[in-house]
């Protein structure tokens, strides 16, 4: 199923979104040892009790998303979608974009490494939530150009997703069986590293494994 603005029933609920993104920001770190040229992050560590993933495309695209105690927060900025806000001037964030977001989350509207300014959507899933949310947004032209179904397409919980887009973008085969065993948070091991990236040890990846709080399953 795909994720769009529409219909994004088909992204993983805040635990699962959160094990995914570590499971991504861990495959980048292998593949990618180079910080500044990955695309997906996770700091585990943001502040008390939340932690921050992010994508970066280096062309001007990106999502950030907070999880705190009381859900998530996810918000991304498509620099082509018809609602960017700089297609105003001065510059203006959609309308109903940002204006429902409840209050467990408004701390992260005035957090300067979400660069609010730079918002096509946003959506949010507290602990009471049984589905994520958005607000009432008159779109325009009546299309879904918020950018979302571009940037979140790899949220979808398949590791077929990342292998086909990791082989694409690093240009090399990756291994699916590696993948999928990220994706499930088995144990990291030295040969699952080696396997995705044979220039690349355990122990020179520890510390990307601290940022990450990467955990596996028994």
């Amino acid at each position: 199923m795909v994720i769009s603005t529409p219909d994004f029933s088909a992204l993983p609920d805040v635990h699962d979104l959160r094990s995914l993104s570590q499971a991504l920001a861990l495959l980048d770190a292998i593949l990618c040892p180079d910080w500044e040229s990955r695309y997906y992050s996770f700091d585990a560590h943001w502040g008390a009790e939340e932690a921050l993933a992010s994508m970066r495309n280096g062309e001007g695209d990106h999502y950030f998303c907070l999880f705190n105690a009381d859900g998530a927060i996810l918000k991304g900025f498509l620099h082509e979608s018809a609602m960017s806000p700089f297609r105003s001037n001065p510059p203006r964030i959609w309308p109903g974009v940002l204006d429902s977001v409840p209050p467990q989350f408004t701390e992260a509207l005035t957090e300067p490494a979400f660069v609010i300014d730079e918002t096509t959507f946003c959506i949010w899933r507290t602990n009471q939530d049984s589905a994520w949310q958005r607000g009432d947004i008159r779109f325009p032209d009546s299309e879904w150009t918020d950018g979302l179904a571009e940037l979140l397409a790899m949220l979808d919980n398949n590791p077929r997703t990342y292998q086909r887009w990791a082989e694409s973008y690093y240009e090399r085969p990756v291994s699916l069986e590696a993948v999928i065993h990220i994706y499930e948070h088995k144990q990291l091991t030295g040969e699952i590293i080696q396997v995705l990236n044979p220039d690349l040890s355990l122990q020179e990846l520890s510390l990307d494994i601290a940022e990450i709080g990467y955990a596996h399953s028994q």
